[in-house]
This record gives structure tokens, C-alpha cells and sequence, in this order.
């Protein structure tokens, strides 16, 4: 087996190699300790029916462990540099296909069907996701009708904190909504900068998201119910009530009737929007979209 890509030396080696300088602008922060790519394999839970679609796999450290463990991995590279580094990084490995794409502008249920066709089990994500572009990327992935059974990424620790928070704590937000009503989340560890090189200036950590079944409530209206999860969260020490009438200035004349109408459904409107859980979100925008109806 080749020597692994995240070591320090090796990786050296290869950035002096092909005199590959880190662009900023890709957010590129390459990884040099083995042990914590096991780690995120063995999160992931993947085996050898299991194919894997990567995001921005930069030199292939990632890479490697994903196709020593995985069945197939289809990696998407935005950087046409890396196009000519990666063939011989992951020479060793005949299950690694990459398409020198950008992730945003690819329909990726198109690519799953036509480079991961006869799939014993749903694809997984996994990726050391750039920290420009991480919630861009999961949600265009969760909003995708995609084959994924679960998406394991590695990303800014602040930004996992708000994906995994839970209702009434300060990191709990409409990401955390958007997300998990899609996904249950779980932040799995944190991921120290000096493991990165170049070092990024924060911690990073690994964030497990796991398909749901079922929503855990049932939305009647899911464009209308994640805006109303967006302005509930816009300016965060207004009520539930001042952040709706911002967005729905047609409220306001109403509130004699509403308010009590949603206190009966046990939505108190001088609360924050911190406080409710996405079952008491689903409540409000169910009855909001019948009510803007009539």
C-alpha cells in the first residue's frame, strides 16, 4: 500500500512536485494526519457495498481512505489544476473516478445514475468541504432529490455547532431548521487546525447527517414554512410576532385575531424564535398559510 498522502512530508512532496501554490479564493486547506481520515471513514459507515460521492478532493488525502474502504467514489474538483496531481496521487486506486466540476452547477442525480449505476445501497457524502461554500453546498445537496442516505463533512466548527444546535441555545437557527428537518444531525468530533496545511485560523468539526424517515412534522407548504423559519430567526432578540410583521406587514392589522388563534395552538408570539421546536415551527406556518389564504 502507498504511503498515505496525509503526512506532513509526503504532502510537501507532492505541493513541491508540481509547484502547486494554495489558492485562497478555493479555500483550500489540505489535510496532514492520517488518523483523523479514519476517523471520518469510520463515521461515515462505510464498507464495500457503499459508493461515495467527494466534494473538492484537493490532493487525494481524503480520497485514498475513502477508496480503500468504499466501493466506488466519484470525486467532483473544481480546481483544473489538481486534475493533473490527482491521477498520480490515486494511481493505486482503480474505484476513484474524478470530474473536474463544480458541485453548485452539476446535477448530481444525474451523475449518480450515470457514473454510479448499480448501487446495492443509497450513495453517502463525504468531503472536506471548502468553508466558502459549505451551506450552499448542503443545502443544494439536501434540496436534490437525491439517492443519499447520509453526508459526513468535515467544516467550520461554528457552522456545525448551528447545523446540530438544538432549540433554545444561541447557535439555533434556521440553518439548524433547514437541515434538520431533512437530516438528523450529530456533531461526531472536533478537528484541530494544526492538522490542516496550510493552517485555517479556526477548529474545524466533523458533522454526521443522517436521512430521516419522515420529516418530524408534516408542512403543508415547505417554501412557505422555511420562510417563515427565515424571518422568525432575522433579527434574533425580536419576538416571534415583530420578526413575522417585518416579513408579512399585512399581519399586523390581525394580531387580535391571531394571537389568540395561535395561543389555542400553544404558539405564544412573544416568544423567540429560538425557542420553538421545528413541530411548533410546522404548527405556525401551517396555520399562517391557511389563514393568508382566505
Amino acid at each position: 500500500m502507498n504511503k498515505d498522502i496525509a503526512t506532513p512530508g509526503r504532502t510537501k512532496e507532492i505541493l513541491k512536485k508540481y509547484d502547486f501554490l494554495f489558492k485562497k479564493s478555493l479555500g483550500q486547506n489540505f489535510l496532514i494526519d492520517s488518523n483523523i481520515l479514519r476517523r471520518i471513514t469510520e463515521t461515515a459507515e462505510l464498507d464495500k457495498d457503499t459508493d461515495v460521492i467527494e466534494i473538492g478532493p484537493g490532493i487525494g488525502a481524503l480520497t485514498e481512505h475513502l477508496a480503500r474502504t468504499a466501493k466506488r467514489v466519484l470525486a467532483f474538483e473544481i480546481d483544473q489544476r489538481l486534475m493533473s496531481i490527482l491521477p498520480d496521487t490515486l494511481a493505486a486506486y482503480d474505484n476513484v473516478e474524478i470530474v473536474n466540476e463544480d458541485i453548485l452547477k452539476v446535477d448530481v442525480g444525474e451523475m449518480i445514475a450515470t457514473k454510479l449505476p448499480n448501487r446495492e445501497q443509497p450513495v453517502k457524502v463525504v468531503a472536506n468541504l471548502p468553508y466558502y461554500v459549505t451551506t450552499p453546498i448542503i443545502l443544494q445537496l439536501l434540496h436534490e432529490d437525491l439517492p443519499v442516505s447520509s453526508m459526513t463533512f468535515m467544516l467550520q466548527k461554528e457552522v456545525a455547532d448551528r447545523i446540530s444546535a438544538k432549540p433554545g441555545t444561541k447557535a439555533y437557527g434556521s440553518l439548524s431548521i433547514a437541515i434538520q428537518y431533512y437530516m438528523e444531525a450529530e456533531l461526531s468530533f472536533i478537528v484541530p487546525k494544526t492538522v490542516f496545511m496550510p493552517q485555517p485560523n479556526v477548529d474545524s468539526a466533523i458533522i454526521h447527517l443522517k436521512r430521516r424517515q419522515e420529516p418530524p412534522a408534516e408542512v403543508n407548504n415547505i417554501d412557505f414554512f422555511f420562510d417563515i423559519t427565515r424571518s422568525s430567526f432575522a433579527q434574533r432578540r425580536k419576538t416571534l410576532w415583530n420578526n413575522l410583521v417585518n416579513r408579512f406587514p399585512e399581519l399586523k392589522e390581525k394580531k387580535e385575531t391571531l394571537e389568540p388563534a395561535l395561543a389555542e395552538l400553544g404558539i405564544d408570539v412573544k416568544r423567540r424564535g429560538e425557542t420553538l421546536t421545528i413541530p411548533e415551527f410546522a404548527i405556525l406556518s401551517n396555520f399562517l398559510d391557511d389563514f393568508m389564504r382566505k
